[in-house]
């Protein structure tokens, strides 16, 4: 008796309990939206005083959706030199405007800089959380994350964390900084939401928006055009150990410190665009400084930025490379993240690296457009973008972390280099930039003497080989012998009586007794002539019989 009517108190329970849990979801949402559709008021009612392109405003429009639907922690990415500390400086005067906190999380000096100058600039009173700097009590904090992650326990709590170049915040002090205020609404913009471990970004944050392409700003003159030239390559990178993902720097230091190969860049640079404002990137400290001496040595107003370098010797470097003063910088990861000097117009890449990121961010310094700049120039002398591609290739981002044995394993980029003036280019069978014919080789049968030959892969050129070139003569250079002292991708360098001599196209060399033996069988008239030769090269005797007769009958 008693039973049904327990079962059924029971049951009501449940029931209430699920219409509870459903109300209590329904409601989270409802707040989520209207937290969103509360800051798309805001924005649209306070920043009306700042200028954003039309780009940054669909940015900024995407960014509300992101909120106005619950999302709370979206990551913006856009190009280096798109302007995202434009975007996220418009969205912290909004946020200034209705009192609430924002802090902006940078891991730069340059960083902290470039945000406080866009602050004051959009009349947004702030204050500055790192060494040396006094403590204030504004709603705006732009935060050195070495210097907040020690002040946590002192530091309000924000509403909106702003995590500039958001693609570190995976390391420990910035996940620190994260965790202890799970509450706040996130941030994050980046150009590259990329690691070199292969990490994702889905801890921290929980959905791309994506700005516009490179060669969507480039194609509306927000960035200069590029052109890149892909010289040999003139040290062998190939036993280069990897250290953190990316190429050990003292090993790269070892490969690439030497006289000859700065010499090889400095000879590209003076051919290709002299005097230009540039900054080389170097592996090292003391091979940045190396690299300074010998372009001094040729010339060229030239000094090294460094992280010893002093801030304000830094800055007046930035100043004289702009203006002309000093015509090549050279940097070991000072010149980066935060650097903005639009009339530098060449990169020369001395560093090797396998991270997409620091690759991308390393050209993006000098996309930026300028007056009387008409294109940005890449002197990559370590392969780069036969690693990475070009800077205007659309590449698709993720959260999620990459399988460990899916990181290497990653389609070669499409790339083509002039062997005539080393333009690289996507395929085409001539180079946009001098005309030189760039078909890719291919396999062809030949007819002599009546008989049908399949042409033979090239036998593989290494160093120490002798060889001559399969024409003669070619610019005034003798046939042979010459002496390989360097294989690169395309050419070799060449040596001719002990001596250096020059650097050749791969294509146009053979190995010497192959090219010795085509010009005596030229000249052997008799048997016993052809079949001498056929000894040499290894054919049977009825080969020699073949080409006499063959002869013989068209005499």
């Amino acid at each position: 008796m008693l039973r049904p009517i327990v079962e059924r108190a029971a049951g009501d329970r449940i029931q209430s309990a699920l219409r509870n849990r459903r109300v209590a979801v329904v409601a989270l949402v409802v707040h989520g939206i209207a937290l969103g559709l509360r800051i798309l008021y805001h924005w649209r009612s306070h920043c009306n005083h700042m200028q954003l392109r039309p780009y940054q405003e669909a940015a900024v429009a995407d960014l509300r959706l992101a909120y106005a639907t619950g999302h709370r922690a979206p990551l913006l990415v856009m190009p280096t030199g798109a302007g995202k500390t434009q975007v996220f400086t418009y969205i912290t005067a909004a946020m200034a405007q209705r009192g609430r906190r924002v802090t902006i999380l940078v891991h730069r000096r340059e960083l902290i800089a470039q945000a406080s100058r866009k602050l004051d600039q959009a009349g947004v009173t702030h204050g500055i959380i790192a060494a040396g700097t006094p403590a204030t009590n504004a709603p705006i904090q732009v935060a050195s994350v070495q210097t907040l992650v020690r002040r946590l326990e002192e530091t309000p709590s924000p509403d909106l964390i702003i995590i500039d170049e958001a693609h570190h915040a995976a390391a420990g002090s910035w996940g620190k900084i994260l965790d202890h205020w799970p509450d706040a609404l996130r941030l994050g913009v980046t150009a590259t939401p990329a690691r070199l471990d292969g990490r994702g970004l889905r801890d921290n944050f929980d959905l791309i928006v994506h700005g516009p392409t490179v060669s969507d700003l480039t194609a509306a003159g927000y960035l200069a055009p590029s052109k890149f030239y892909a010289p040999p390559q003139v040290a062998d990178l190939s036993t280069i150990p990897t250290r953190a993902g990316d190429f050990a720097s003292d090993a790269t230091a070892a490969a690439m410190d030497k006289p000859s190969i700065t010499g090889d860049a400095i000879d590209h640079y003076q051919r290709i665009c002299p005097g230009a404002p540039a900054i080389a990137f170097c592996c090292t400290t003391d091979h940045a400084e190396n690299v300074a001496a010998q372009f001094r040595s040729a010339g060229f107003s030239s000094q090294a930025i460094l992280g010893t370098t002093a801030i304000a010797q830094r800055d007046q470097q930035l100043k004289d490379l702009a203006s002309g003063a000093i015509q090549i910088l050279t940097s070991v990861d000072v010149i980066s993240e935060g650097t903005d000097v639009p009339a530098v117009t060449a990169a020369i890449l001395l560093r090797p690296t396998a991270s997409i990121g620091l690759y991308l961010q390393q050209v993006g310094r000098i996309l930026r457009p300028a007056a009387g700049k008409t294109h940005a120039i890449v002197l990559d002398h370590v392969g780069n973008i036969h690693r990475h591609g070009w800077p205007d290739d659309v590449r698709t981002w993720s959260l999620n972390s990459k399988p460990r044995r899916q990181r290497d394993n990653v389609p070669a980029p499409t790339v083509r280099t002039c062997p005539v003036c080393f333009a690289a280019f996507r395929p085409a069978p001539v180079c946009p930039c001098c005309g030189a014919a760039c078909a890719p080789p291919g396999r062809e049968l030949k007819q002599v003497a009546g008989e049908l030959l399949e042409m033979r892969k090239t036998k593989q050129l290494k160093v120490g080989m002798k060889v001559g070139y399969n024409q003669e003569p070619l610019n005034g250079f003798t046939a042979g012998p010459y002496t390989i002292s360097f294989v690169g991708n395309l050419t070799a360098r060449l040596s001719f009586n002990g001596e250096d001599s020059h650097q050749a196209a791969l294509n146009m060399l053979v190995p010497w007794p192959t090219g010795k033996l085509s010009s005596r069988r030229g000249k052997a008239r008799t048997l016993p002539e052809l079949l001498a030769v056929a000894k040499e090269r290894g054919y049977s005797p009825g080969w020699a019989y073949r080409v006499h007769n063959a002869r013989q009958q068209h005499a």
